[in-house]
Order: structure tokens, then sequence, then C-alpha cells
């Protein structure tokens, strides 16, 4: 390809005739299954307000293969400026640490979770908590899971895209797509954000595929990669040690307390449905990440000198021709646009539904609220992490790994559960000691010893503890 490529573009000055069309014929697409989202969800919507939230929370558990399929694939992928990120700097380590952790904690859930939490009938992960352990701990529960599901490193992505676009300051650019989401998101809960996400799902794994296949095509496979990156690039954890990289296999983990994968497990029609449609997913996951991975790596070999955060788009750009420019730009808005609606929706339910009084729940506009509310939190934390995503992911991702993974998972394997109070106890501890080490400084054989370990065993020594202590409690009372 005789074509030169340059760091350093306007991505408005790349488009060229068929380029803005093509692009505003997919938004339009994807707002018009919006408006049939919106219309189906008032059309099933019953009278009554407690059927009502079950419509707008779950779709009325009526998510059938196809749809569960493309929405949970669509919702996993609005930090794409993240994971090119990570590798362009490093290769493949970012499809382990980005992806192959992540599969294999998608298909423990799949075999081993998603018939343990069918049978409570929740309609949130902090509604399930209080299920299993109680009130206090659903309570915590809703706690944890806003702040997991708090969309801070989506909203600087939609930022950063929408800054390369037009040229707006960043915290400008966020607040636009902040505002682009809450006009659809709001109008008919989980039903619209489906369908948005199935139109969404189509444009984002089409945009990512034809940039890995024309990179190929051009420059060569695998061989022209060896010959143009360092071998670091080739290698599983890059120029870390392991201790850093299974630091994310840890945080890969904390998909089995993922409200996401709850919200979508207890919309499906059955188990059977979430289990097929998690392993269905996981597959396309894989190819996904293959074609993100390897077109960062196209884009470090041709523009090394690019800023690491947007080379992928830089390069992608310059690579495609008219038309199919327009296209990628869709299929890059569309992989952020269906996570950011998923998690701010998730957002909002915490506070309207899973924080509030027995007496206020089930209130389908403090629900709406909340998801405004949301918003405008997100938007404040992603100008204090000054647009870093990986900070973000790492800071988030090790609160939800260290304090709510093992209490939950262990609660689903263990025959007898821990108390409200012990389910409490053991999440506070592991918080103060997570927070504790994170904040302390560490020297000689410590220094490497990432929060999450502490916090992780933190929960594992508290929840044996007082699961040992009910059994003899248990014990002693039987004799």
């Amino acid at each position: 390809m005789k074509k030169s490529f340059i760091p350093e573009i306007t991505i408005s000055g790349q488009l060229e005739s068929l380029d803005w069309p093509v692009f505003i014929v997919v938004l339009v697409i994807t707002f018009l299954s919006v408006i049939i989202g919106t219309s189906r969800a008032k059309k099933s919507s019953s009278e009554h307000s407690e059927m009502k939230l079950l419509d707008h929370l779950v779709m009325g558990r009526q998510l059938t293969l196809p749809l569960f399929v493309a929405t949970l694939v669509a919702t996993w992928y609005g930090g794409i400026f993240g994971v090119t990120k990570i590798a362009f700097n490093q290769g493949i380590y970012n499809f382990i640490t980005q992806g192959l952790f992540w599969y294999i904690a998608y298909l423990i859930f799949a075999f081993f979770m998603v018939d343990k939490i069918t049978p409570y009938k929740a309609v949130t992960l902090p509604n399930l908590l209080e299920k299993m352990f109680g009130k206090k701990s659903g309570i915590l529960g809703a706690l944890f899971n806003f702040f997991n599901v708090l969309p801070i490193s989506y909203v600087i992505s939609i930022g950063l895209f929408i800054q390369l676009l037009f040229n707006y300051p960043l915290e400008k650019s966020m607040l636009i797509g902040v505002g682009l989401v809450l006009s659809y998101s709001t109008l008919g809960g989980l039903r619209s954000v489906v369908y948005s996400d199935l139109i969404q799902f189509f444009i984002m794994c089409s945009g990512v595929l034809i940039v890995a296949v024309l990179s190929a095509y051009n420059f060569g496979g695998i061989d022209f990669l060896t010959q143009n990156l360092p071998d670091h690039y080739f290698s599983i954890t890059g120029n870390n040690d392991l201790a850093t990289t299974f630091i994310w296999g840890l945080i890969a983990l904390s998909t089995l307390v993922d409200p996401n994968f709850y919200q979508r497990c207890f919309a499906a029609k059955s188990s059977k449905t979430a289990k097929k449609g998690i392993i269905i997913s996981t597959l396309i996951w894989a190819i996904f990440d293959l074609c993100t991975t390897f077109g960062a790596m196209y884009a470090k070999a041709i523009i090394p000198n690019a800023e690491a955060g947007t080379a992928y788009l830089t390069y992608a750009i310059q690579l495609l021709p008219n038309g199919l420019r327009g296209f990628f730009l869709a299929a890059i808005l569309a992989t952020i646009l269906s996570t950011l609606d998923s998690y701010l929706f998730l957002a909002g339910a915490t506070i309207g539904h899973d924080l509030p009084p027995k007496k206020y729940q089930g209130k389908k506009m403090l629900v709406v609220l909340g998801t405004i509310t949301s918003a405008l939190i997100a938007y404040i934390m992603a100008i204090y992490f000054k647009g870093d995503i990986k900070i973000v992911w790492k800071t988030l991702g090790s609160y939800s790994a260290a304090c709510l993974l093992i209490p939950v998972s262990l609660g689903h394997i263990l025959k007898k559960k821990i108390s409200d109070n012990q389910f409490v106890i053991t999440c506070l501890c592991s918080v103060l000691t997570t927070s504790w080490w994170r904040n302390s400084p560490h020297t000689g054989l410590w220094l490497n010893v990432d929060e999450i370990y502490i916090g992780s065993l933190t929960s594992i020594i508290f929840y044996f503890i007082f699961y040992t202590f009910s059994q003899k409690l248990g014990k002693n009372h039987h004799d």
C-alpha cells in the first residue's frame, strides 16, 4: 500500500463525500430502533406499577436468544479506546488480559452461576443479594453495584470520540455524549437499550472486522507484525511481570458479580437461553478482541508515534476508503453507545430501585431520575480521572473483585450462607484493607503486591471465619 500514514490527523478533515451520509444513516437507524423499543415497551406495559417496573428493568423476562447475544456482546466494548491503547503499547498482552481471562469468567458464569441465580426471580444484583443474605447486604450491594456500573470510562470514551471528530475540548465533548445517551436511555427502559444494542452489535462487529481484514490484505499477516514490532508484543505478559498480569485475571472474575450479566440473565426467557447466549457471546467476543488487538498492533507498526489512546482510530481512518470511513466511525460510536447506555441504565436502576426504602420502590420515575443523576456523577468523575480509562477500570474493578466477588461466589457454592450482618462485615473489612493497601507505601517483597490481592484475601479470611462459626453454632444447636 503506497499511501503514507501520519500520526496526527483531524478526523473530520479525512471524511469525504460518502462518509458523512453513511455515518448519519447508521445513527438514524440506531435511533429508530430505540423508538421501536420504546413503542413495544408501552404496548407490553401493564397498568400495575410493579409489572411496569418489571418490564422497564428486565423486559418482563422475555429476552430471546438473538437479542440476548446482541445486547450482551454490545454492552461489553464501550472502552474500545482503552483496549486498543493497551494493544498499541503491549500487543497480545491485551488479548490475554482484556480477552482470555474474561472468557474464562464468562464460561464459569454460564456453567456454574446461571442455574443458581434463576430461582431467586430477582430483577437486579442488589435484589438478589437481599434475597440471598438479607436487607443490609442488599443495600451494601447496591452501593457497590452503583460504583461498579457508573460508566465513567465510557463517558471518557464518548468524549474522546466527539473530541476527535469535532475538535471540541474533552469536557464539552463528554457532556454532549452523555446528553445524547440520556435522550434515549430513559425512554423505554431495558427494552430500548436492547433494541439499540441489536443494531449497534452488527455495526461494531462489522467495523472492526473490516479494519483487520484490510490491514492483513494491504500489509501482510503475522510476518509483517513480527518484523515491525518488538518481541514483547508477542509475549503473554507483555513487558509486565506475572503478578501484574494476573491482577487482570482477578478483575475479570468480577464478571461473577457484574450487574449487566445478572440483568441480562434475569431478563432471559429461561436459564437455557442465558447459558447458550453467554457461550455464543464468548465466541463472538474472541473474534472481536482478535480484530481490535491486531488492528492496534498494525497501527503501532505503521504509525508508531501516534497518540496511544486514539492510534487505532487514527490508523483505521487513513486505511479505509471513502464510505467505509463513515461506517467505521459509526461502528466506533456504536461500540461506545451500546455500553454507555447499558451501564447508565443500570446505575439509574440502582438509585431508583435498589437504594430507596421499600415504600418508594416500584416507581418508574425514580429510575429515570436515577439515570439522570448517574449521568451527572459519571461526568464529574470522568473529569476527576482526567480521561484515563485504564485507571478507571483498575480502580473500580479492584474494589468490585476484592469486596463482592468472594462472598457472593461462596454464597452460591457453599450449602450454608453466612448471615446478613456477617456479609456486611466481610465486605466492609475488604474495602478497608483494599483502601489501606492502595494508599500505603510498600517496599521489598511487598512492592508489587496489588491491593486486589489484599482485599480478596481479607474477604476469604472473614467469610470462612463466619462460615465456620455458623457451622459450629448450627451443629451445637442440633446436638
